[in-house]
């Protein structure tokens, strides 16, 4: 079984992760929550523990602890302005950035889904780092045809619609993944 590590942000629609993980594991993966320290906040884990069968992981794990199964993809679902800047500068400040920073050279396929306003959104340092990032190969869902970015202050009007489903129609169509263990060729 092909496991998807879906990272989780703490962001407006952090609380509904569950949707996402339900929707993979209806495509048949085994999906691996990983949260960011301030996604824990936002985030039932003992749901998600529930539901994925493993351990919400936020931090390194301790010697002796069991390792998570490698990725054979990876989601960041909501993405924050903070993950997004941070991931294409290739700090790794806390697991989940550890796990994002090394993916693009492991060839894991990474999926972004931002969450972010549009004041935010504005600051060249974010542009910068989107084009970073979709230069090392990193698919990142945002702008005209994909997630656009919210007036400051009205996010949480648009957490029902946050398009979990588009990341991985995004994996199935830019990676080729039909259904865990089978590809289809790229045209």
């Amino acid at each position: 079984m092909k496991v998807l590590y879906v990272v989780v942000c703490a962001a407006g629609p952090a609380g509904q992760v569950g949707r996402l993980v339900g929707l993979a594991q209806d495509k048949g993966w085994a999906v691996q929550v990983i949260a960011t320290p301030s996604a824990l906040g936002f985030v039932d884990v003992a749901a998600l523990e529930r539901q994925s069968g493993r351990v919400v992981r936020s931090r390194y794990r301790a010697a002796g602890e069991p390792r998570s199964p490698r990725a054979d993809a990876i989601v960041v679902a909501p993405a924050t302005y903070n993950t997004i800047n941070k991931f294409a500068q290739g700090i790794a400040d806390t697991y989940a950035l550890g796990v994002l920073s090394e993916a693009p050279g492991l060839g894991v396929p990474v999926v972004v889904l931002p969450f972010v306003n549009s004041a935010l959104a504005a600051r060249a340092a974010f542009r910068r780092s989107v084009g970073d990032l979709r230069a090392d190969g990193v698919r990142v869902l945002f702008g005209p045809g994909w997630v656009e970015p919210h007036l400051p202050g009205s996010g949480g009007e648009r957490i029902d619609a946050f398009p979990w489903g588009d990341a991985l129609a995004e994996l199935e169509g830019r990676y080729g993944v039909v259904s865990p263990g089978t590809m289809r060729p790229l045209s």
